[in-house]
């Protein structure tokens, strides 16, 4: 069928092979029309172990953000238990800079369902859960639509096709936080729970996951990979695509400075950076220079431009640099989720933190206490020395409290809020001390002096907030 938008020639259409497709409907006869479900007949004619082991030789690596091995993932999941095992996809890309899997929802549903119940049986799963971000409505309605088609045609539920094996998938809409895309803290909202992540250890999915039990939790790109390892091979197809250790396809979504942002899903590697943005997006916006590029959505560290990336034994541009996991890692970022934002000489580097840092600052679960203080704390310094208050030392204190963070939270956002400082104002402090002059910070407004201050202290806590009982308001000096 021909396309609404044609890819790319560099492009290597594999998941996204019937996105945008012209003629092309999310519903159940028009999937079976080209072929679908054929690999799940094929999944429940085989040994569990056997997919398993097809998964292993492809390499494929989990593109939700964190890239470790699904084979090896899957491998955790220990069989004949007493407890169930589950099967959830997180489908609540929060991500800036990333929206790869909603096109999936919404265009291809199928596939992700087939991908879904091959996983399923794969693992020993009986039952499995799609979270979907709740700002995604329409694509929970659709894969509702899609689940119902899919049982109706006995692809879904009791004895699928006639094998024995019994798969249910539901749909589960979160509320719209960014934290419940980490994979703890994603159960305890779907156990009703505040989105708290859970230290890891004991708390590892595979081990005591959903209701204490094993699960795994997979990303909606993932997930859909396993109908295609199964139709490629692992070792014989899909190993082939892209290079060692950075095996298949991914999709990378450009957004940004460039003429033609969008998705691309090429095979991982066969690109560099400057061949995606000048090529494959048509370059830069005309009269510009490349200044900065973010490779794997807003929690990745910058790159950029202009300077040298010591890889092994060379050293290379930031244009020159592949797109595969473990080069942009070595290049002291990391492919993440695929989201690729990239920034021109028009950007302001320390607006561009602010505005990452609002994000940040909003999205804290407030758990931990370095996350949820420090995050707020970066948020106002450079609120600060974007409104012309910020002070000379403000620089330092904002890598200060960056460096407080990361690795001192119970999930990796203690990471993802602190990487965008440590990395903005290492490469682009002379924007921030250009900024930040002052001696000493301003006073604050009239409404916030500290009589004022303590005149809310005394009104806010003249009654318990729980329970409404009055109290004794705190003393003050």
């Amino acid at each position: 069928m021909p396309r609404v938008r044609p890819p790319h020639p560099r492009e290597k259409r594999v998941v996204f092979k019937n996105i945008d497709r012209e003629g092309w409907t999310n519903d159940l006869n028009c999937y079976l029309n080209d072929g679908g479900y054929k690999q799940l007949e094929q999944a429940l004619k085989m040994k569990p172990e056997e997919i398993v082991d097809e998964v292993k030789k492809s390499g494929l690596r989990g593109r939700g953000g964190a890239g470790f091995p699904c084979g090896v993932k899957w491998g955790f999941i220990k069989r004949g238990g007493p407890k169930p095992t589950y099967l959830i996809c997180n489908a609540d890309e929060s991500e800036p800079g990333t929206f790869k899997d909603r096109y999936i929802i919404h265009q291809d549903p199928h596939q992700l369902i087939e991908g879904m119940v091959i996983s399923c049986f794969a693992v020993g799963a009986n039952l499995a859960y799609i979270y979907i971000r709740g700002e995604f409505p329409e694509g929970a309605q659709i894969l509702e639509k899609a689940l119902a088609e899919a049982r109706a045609k006995n692809f879904l539920g009791k004895n699928i096709l006639g094998s024995g094996f019994d798969c249910e998938i539901y749909v589960h809409r979160g509320a719209g936080a960014y934290i419940c895309g980490e994979e703890t803290g994603l159960i305890e909202s779907l156990e009703g729970k505040r989105a708290y992540p859970r230290i890891k250890p004991p708390y590892f999915p595979a081990v005591l996951g959903l209701y204490q039990c094993p699960t795994i939790v997979n990303n909606v790109e993932t997930l859909c990979d396993v109908k295609h390892i199964l139709a490629m091979g692992g070792g014989a197809g899909y190993a082939k695509l892209g290079k060692p250790n950075n095996t298949g396809t991914r999709i990378l979504c450009v957004s940004g400075d460039v003429k033609k942002p969008g998705y691309y899903e090429v095979e991982v590697g066969s690109l560099t950076m400057g061949e995606l943005i000048n090529d494959v997006c048509g370059g830069l916006r005309d009269g510009r220079t490349l200044k900065a590029v973010i490779p794997g959505g807003s929690s990745a560290k910058v790159l950029k431009a202009g300077e040298k990336y010591k890889l092994k034994d060379k050293e290379i541009t930031l244009e020159e640099i592949p797109m595969d996991f473990d080069t942009l890692a070595a290049a002291g970022s990391m492919a993440g989720s695929g989201g690729v934002i990239v920034m021109d000489d028009s950007r302001d580097m320390v607006e561009t933190l602010n505005n990452i840092n609002e994000f940040y600052a909003h999205e804290s679960c407030g758990q931990c206490t370095p996350c949820r203080e420090g995050a707020l704390w970066m948020k106002k310094i450079t609120d600060r020395i974007i409104e012309g208050g910020g002070t000379a030392k403000d620089p330092d204190v904002l890598k200060n409290v960056a460096d407080n963070i990361a690795g001192k939270t119970i999930c990796a956002f203690g990471e993802a809020c602190s990487w965008p400082t440590q990395s903005f104002v290492l490469k682009f402090r002379d924007e921030f001390t250009a900024k930040a002059k002052k001696d000493i910070p301003p006073p604050m407004p009239p409404e916030y002096t500290p009589e004022q201050l303590v005149e809310n202290e005394k009104i806010e806590t003249l009654h318990d907030q729980r329970t409404g009982a009055p109290f004794a308001p705190a003393a003050t000096k």
